[in-house]
């Protein structure tokens, strides 16, 4: 199995410029990864770019913080996949969560699922700003959701993905949610530590080395 298969690649900067999103789209192409993650004013661009490819184009709504209303976020969902969108990432709304509002948590995840359809639909829990507690609360109202992966970090906070807290979500989800492993991930062997620990893909910020030896997966 292609190691690339399994990664995915993100280029969120602020300042990130149409020069960078071609090189980005380029290098993503030659690689073959599975997808890559822009902002969402650069997803007609890439979807351009990447047209015909097996590139997956992702973007994220509500990011980094999360805290934007449900209705802000469905209509930024819905704009992202009008534009060629293929994966919608979403930040849960971590102030509703610690303030166990869970039926608003509930509902600002179902609101964005059922406006995206069949779209896939990715939530970052950020892992780093929670409790124990409160990620076997965000998986399981993630369960009643119906989303597609949870995904750990946005990369925007003080630390991503550890090897616990994937095994930790693995417990919980079963195997009825796919997990993505995110942040702090820089080199290709704990790339793979990720994904033999139970995370279904890695997602990671510049493009990491790979040696002949790790190229297969299994």
């Amino acid at each position: 199995m292609n190691i690339f298969k399994h990664i995915d690649y993100s280029l969120l900067k602020s300042t990130t410029t149409e020069r960078e999103i071609i090189d980005f789209c380029h290098d993503a192409k030659d690689k073959r990864l599975n997808s890559i993650c822009v902002n969402s004013s650069y997803v007609a661009l890439a979807k351009q770019l990447l047209n015909n490819t097996q590139v997956k184009i992702c973007t994220v709504v509500g990011f980094p913080l999360g805290a934007m209303s449900t209705e802000a976020k469905v209509y930024e969902a819905k704009k992202a996949i009008k534009d060629g969108a293929d994966e919608i990432d979403m930040v849960v709304n971590l102030g509703f969560l610690k303030s166990k509002n869970y039926v608003s948590v509930l509902k600002d995840i179902t609101d964005v699922k059922l406006a995206i359809g069949d779209v896939p639909l990715k939530v970052v829990l950020e892992i780093s700003e929670l409790s124990k507690n409160e990620i076997i609360k965000a998986c399981e109202i993630c369960l009643d959701t119906k989303v597609d992966y949870i995904k750990t970090s946005s990369g925007f906070t003080k630390s991503g993905a550890t090897l616990t807290c994937i095994k930790m979500i693995k417990k919980t989800i079963k195997n009825k949610i796919k997990i993505i492993a995110s942040g702090g991930i820089n080199d290709m062997e704990t790339a793979i530590k990720y994904l033999e620990t139970g995370a279904h893909r890695v997602d990671i910020s510049h493009m990491i080395q790979i040696d002949d030896k790790l190229h297969a997966f299994s």
